[in-house]
């Protein structure tokens, strides 16, 4: 069985809708969509996926298609959505710019703030979204211009830095979930909250992954490789993404990743 790094990347991010229940998922960008599909179609049934824009539909919607071809269970417009996202019965994957090792994204600007190298899209959602409900992450290009030394460049949601709280104190309400790159899988389990690698692709070393990331890494004592994609992962993945639009979204394939 062959498998693409794309698609190994896909089915860890299914992995952390598995446990949610009745919560609405949301996949930010073609890669976290699908693998929200693929959880709601094999791990979690009551995980509640959108099209994209008003509906929820009964079956996963992948990237380019119409929910004027699927069955419509209910109507969620934007009032909806930040209902759900206010009481926090929502998990959301999104695909920052930069991470630093507390844990604070930015997708607003490269550079000082006052005059970027480069705007971009704002902070748009991603405060409130990291104060309500939990969040996980993808990056596809794993770098240190991606988990960058110190601080991000415009801290856009709030991490695990307690410089940034009034009292010193990180809230015990802040959950961060699962990152999820193309050399590996991590999270915010080491000490003080610290970026851990909790799993590393196929050929990737953890000295590879701390050699491409701008502070130093927790990691489990013994690392294990991530699971390939199951024939049934697979499966789900070419019926919610029958365009293959995964198949665009890694230019490169770094770990050599094959089945």
């Amino acid at each position: 069985m062959s498998y693409s790094l794309a698609e190994l990347m896909i089915a860890a991010a299914a992995q952390c809708w598995a446990d949610d229940g009745e919560i609405m998922g949301t996949g930010i960008g073609p890669l976290p969509r699908i693998a929200a599909g693929v959880a709601k179609s094999l791990y979690n049934p009551d995980l509640m996926t959108t099209d994209g824009e008003c509906f929820y539909t009964t079956e996963p919607l992948g990237p380019g298609l119409s929910s004027a071809d699927f069955e419509i269970e209910g109507w969620v417009p934007y009032q909806r959505v930040f209902t759900t996202l206010w009481s926090g019965k929502r998990h959301a994957m999104v695909a920052p710019v930069q991470m630093d090792r507390f844990g604070q994204t930015n997708i607003s600007v490269i550079g000082d703030h006052k005059k970027p190298k480069s705007a971009m899209l704002g902070a748009r959602g991603f405060p409130g979204n990291t104060t309500c409900h939990l969040n996980s992450f993808i990056f596809t290009s794993h770098s240190k211009r991606a988990f960058v030394a110190g601080e991000v460049d415009y801290v856009c949601s709030p991490g695990f830095n307690p410089s940034r709280y009034p009292d010193g104190k990180v809230p015990n309400w802040l959950d961060l979930g699962r990152i999820i790159t193309n050399l590996c899988v991590m999270d915010f389990g080491g000490p003080d909250r610290a970026m851990r690698v909790i799993s590393l692709h196929p050929g990737v070393t953890f000295e590879e992954v701390q050699d491409n990331t701008g502070f130093e890494l927790a990691r489990l004592e013994n690392l294990p490789v991530t699971p390939a994609p199951t024939e049934a992962e697979l499966a789900a993945m070419a019926k919610i993404d029958p365009k293959n639009i995964r198949a665009k979204m890694i230019k490169d394939n770094p770990a050599g990743v094959r089945g």
